[in-house]
């Protein structure tokens, strides 16, 4: 039997504060884990919260959902997705939704590089979100295919992805050049205020951690 445990995130400055309980199965794998780079692209999301307010928010590969709860409890319209062929992420994202009292979450399976119904049936986005995306490199043409298709057919549309260097010979370069697109650094320093870890993780290790814009 897996044990579910629940972890507290709490996001504040000098005149508000928001409190977000995520539930986490016990091993920590993909889905079922809050990774370090969630929190960082959550407190991103709570730092531009006046920005977010009324967005409409695809955020990619869910997990635990932790930053698209934050950009719903900003006052955001969020749609949440995870990969279909692994059921137990889309239940573990309506779990999350839950227990932060987001009853008409929307959970949509989506499969990166597959662009059918589901993805072409998405409302008009402003903002996509997804964090530690860029884990496998066999995946990231497909996850880049996707957000190419999702940023075409949406205007002024912005993809936003917290990731953590695993191996400095992984790049994406080429394949933003193939899909004609650019990536800039958000600097930490820009929306971190006063923490100095926003990783928030039990894992070992220091994770390097980044965002793109």
């Amino acid at each position: 039997m897996e044990l579910t445990t629940l972890r507290k995130f709490i996001f504040s400055d000098s005149s508000e504060i928001l409190e977000i309980n995520i539930p986490e199965i016990a091993k920590p794998e993909y889905g079922m884990y809050t990774w370090p780079c969630s929190p960082v692209l959550a407190q991103f999301i709570w730092h531009n919260r006046r920005w977010v307010k009324n967005k409409v928010v695809l955020e990619l590969s869910a997990g635990t959902a932790l930053p698209g709860i934050v950009a719903a409890k900003c006052g955001a319209t969020v749609h949440f997705s995870d990969c279909p062929e692994m059921p137990e992420c889309l239940r573990n994202v309506k779990r999350s939704c839950d227990a932060n009292n987001l009853r008409d979450n929307i959970v949509h399976g989506i499969t990166w590089g597959r662009i059918d119904g589901v993805v072409t049936k998405l409302p008009k986005l402003d903002v996509i979100i997804s964090s530690d995306c860029f884990y496998n490199p066999k995946d990231f043409e497909n996850l880049i295919t996707t957000v190419a298709y999702l940023l075409d057919i949406n205007s002024n549309v912005q993809f936003i992805c917290s990731y953590q260097e695993r191996s400095s010979s992984w790049s994406i370069q080429h394949l933003l050049h193939k899909w004609k697109l650019n990536a800039s650094v958000i600097p930490l320093s820009s929306f971190q205020g006063n923490s100095s870890d926003m990783t928030c993780s039990y894992l070992p290790g220091n994770p390097s951690i980044s965002v793109l814009k």
